[in-house]
């Protein structure tokens, strides 16, 4: 299959390749979403991005990896704060866009549950924070953000402030442990309140009401956190203990009403599809009129006995879903198209727009993406364009008005050289993206990114390293690389702007601290490409020290679990170029350094080994993730496509054009049972 985000390019770029740049994308989507507070991305874009993923996953399940986006919920706990493990994690929702997916969603619960016309909740979906609050006899113990579905962030004293939650559930006989799911929010009239006194003491005024809540909750001094007008509603339950559940999601909530606990008044019981959509209709005619912002409607199926048997998948409910809103349009001028430079050098064109007041906020830029999404648009200067903005965070250029074109509108033209270091800007043939070919040597952009990436919390985690002194260090010449942070004395630092003599001493203790770190960290911070934090912690499992690595052919490379020929081609070419190894061993000169052991010898042979397997149609009683998961548990692989290389065609009812295919080139086609016996033969031997 080939997804929308690299249309016009199926023959240049492998599954393999789009599967990744998804991924990567994705996860930076996350972290500026739910670590930062910074989404740089419409909701619309994300969940865009997301089905993407899903969709090639699920096409071709030997692409999934363990740090993949489907594998997880969503953002990361901050440093700030310490780190709460959710006793049961909170899961987000699958979203539905359109009246069709709410009624494929519908048709589901129906068929599984063998009646018509189930009975959900419809609730609404709030812009906001999700936290859980553990109450332990009734008193208010512990309360937590989401932060990546099984562990969070401690807001307690924050939470405290809020006044709407209670200290203690107005109940006699309170559960032995109760914890409660829902969302801080900030009301549309206490955020414009927060943003005047903002204006008045000349300080940064919010974006939105979503961030400022999330800002709000992650004030390190509570007292900041009181002077904010937040509320909170219940919208579901985590932990139990000392009292029976409610038979119902509605009970549920009226359950929580009962014990002081705030839960909204926008919420009703329906029936089928149709009771569905007349909740949706009715909530966005009146969306405006609320008090709050919301980005759309939940479904539940009402039921808890009917809720426990739909289940889960990996990532969210199977008996719940969000029904979004259309994202709102409106129509703008781009004045200008010029592009920013990343840390890996790609060339982003982004459109500069005439200030235009879309979902509570002025915009003024948005993406492009890459060049070929420019043309696929033709978006041009001085075009009228139709700006969506979703999710209300930042804007995307959904289409260009051709009826309001004017005679001297430009296309855009793509640079040939750097603006920000002028090197020359280059298109590998396979890629979608261009960029810059200065490195992180000679391009400052490529620097800052590189060397934030390399002070993350992921990495090597120095506090006190944000992105203004970074380009004030590399602005200045202090540094010129990672290396170079620890050659910093007291002196130099407190020179710098905003730098007082503490700052600058608890800034060289975090340096000094840094030092003594682990290979996978020391891995994941070089920033080679396509080396996240899950493939840096499995090469440094594999390889056990630096020099084996550094010697690595791409057919050892291969040897590691879920690194492909693209990942183990970059990683060979990273230890292949003398700048990066000298700045590797300029690391090391300084004093990093960490525990070291043996090269694991090669694994044994298995009994699927090299066995090429593809998956089509539906299997009787295995899903193809488990039928996949079991052929690579015994050392076969899983392709997409039928050749004269595969070795068995696993197919099911429906299979499609696989099985002609299998059938012409005279590949073995073996039903689920044959598969099965094979599997118990192999595990005979």
């Amino acid at each position: 299959m080939q997804t929308e985000l690299f249309a016009g390019d199926q023959n240049s770029v492998s599954l393999a390749e789009q599967a990744a740049r998804l991924r990567s994308e994705i996860e930076r989507y996350n972290i500026a979403y739910y670590v930062l507070d910074a989404p740089i991305v419409p909701d619309s874009e994300y969940d865009r991005l997301f089905r993407q993923l899903q969709e090639l996953e699920k096409a071709h399940p030997e692409l999934v990896v363990p740090d993949s986006p489907t594998q997880r919920v969503g953002g990361l706990p901050l440093a700030q704060f310490e780190k709460v493990e959710h006793k049961i994690p909170m899961l987000s929702l699958q979203n539905g866009l359109s009246e069709e997916e709410v009624a494929a969603f519908d048709k589901r619960i129906s068929d599984e549950l063998d009646g018509e016309n189930v009975e959900y909740e419809a609730e609404l979906k709030f812009d906001g924070l999700a936290v859980n609050l553990r109450y332990e006899n009734g008193l208010l113990v512990q309360a937590a953000t989401r932060g990546d579905g099984t562990s969070g962030e401690n807001i307690t004293n924050n939470i405290k402030t809020v006044r709407t939650i209670p200290l203690r559930l107005s109940d006699l006989a309170p559960p032995e442990v109760l914890e409660v799911r829902g969302e801080v929010l900030m009301f549309k009239k206490d955020f414009h309140d927060l943003n005047r006194r903002q204006r008045e003491n000349e300080q940064k005024e919010f974006v939105n009401p979503r961030n400022a809540a999330a800002g709000s909750l992650r004030q390190l001094d509570s007292q900041i956190t009181a002077t904010r007008q937040l509320r909170f509603f219940a919208y579901g339950l985590g932990e139990l203990k000392g009292s029976p559940l409610p038979r119902s999601q509605s009970a549920l909530l009226d359950w929580f009403v009962q014990l002081g606990i705030p839960v909204c008044d926008e919420r009703k019981v329906v029936k089928g599809f149709k009771g569905l959509m007349g909740f949706f209709n009715r909530i966005e005619e009146k969306r405006e009129s609320l008090p709050y912002e919301i980005d759309g409607v939940v479904y539940k199926v009402n039921s808890i006995a009917e809720q426990q048997k739909l289940g889960f998948i990996s990532r969210a409910p199977r008996f719940a879903i969000a029904h979004k809103f259309p994202a709102q349009e409106v129509l703008t001028e781009v004045l200008d198209i010029d592009v920013q430079v990343g840390r890996t050098g790609a060339i982003t064109p982004v459109a500069r727009l005439k200030p235009v007041f879309v979902g509570g906020v002025t915009v003024t830029n948005a993406t492009l993406h890459n060049e070929d999404e420019v043309r696929r648009k033709d978006v041009r200067i001085g075009d009228t364009v139709i700006v969506r903005r979703a999710g209300d965070v930042i804007p995307e250029v959904l289409a260009v008005v051709p009826e309001r074109r004017q005679a001297d509108a430009r296309e855009f033209v793509m640079p040939t050289v750097c603006p920000v270091c002028g090197s020359p800007i280059i298109r590998p043939e396979d890629e979608a993206i261009a960029r810059c070919s200065g490195g992180w040597i000679k391009c400052p952009a490529q620097k800052k990114g590189g060397l934030l990436l390399f002070v993350s919390r992921k990495a090597l985690g120095i506090e006190g390293l944000g992105e203004q002194l970074i380009d004030q260090l590399v602005d200045k010449n202090v540094i010129n690389d990672a290396a170079d942070l620890y050659t910093l004395d007291l002196e130099t630092l407190s020179q710098l702007d905003r730098m007082a003599e503490k700052s600058a001493s608890n800034l060289l203790g975090e340096l000094e601290k840094s030092k003594k770190t682990t290979f996978a960290r020391f891995l994941y911070a070089l920033g080679i490409r396509h080396v996240g934090e899950a493939t840096a912690r499995a090469l440094a499992g594999y390889f056990g020290n630096l020099a084996n690595l550094r010697q690595a052919s791409e057919e050892q490379l291969l040897e590691v679990a879920d690194i492909g020929p693209i990942v183990a081609a970059s990683i060979k070419q990273f230890f292949s170029d003398e700048r990066n190894l000298a700045l590797v061993d300029k690391l090391l000169g300084v004093g990093l350094h960490w525990p070291e052991h043996e090269m694991k010898e090669k694994p044994e042979e298995l009994p699927f080994q090299n066995k090429k397997f593809v998956l089509t149609g539906t299997l009787p009683s295995l899903t193809r993730d488990a039928a996949a998961e079991i052929i690579r548990n015994l050392g076969g692989k899983v392709s997409s496509s039928v050749s004269r290389n595969t070795d068995y065609v696993l197919a099911g009812s429906e299979p499609g054009s696989k099985l002609a295919k299998a059938e012409e080139l005279g590949v073995r086609v073996i039903d689920e049972n044959e598969f099965l016996q094979l599997v118990k033969n192999d595990k005979s031997n």
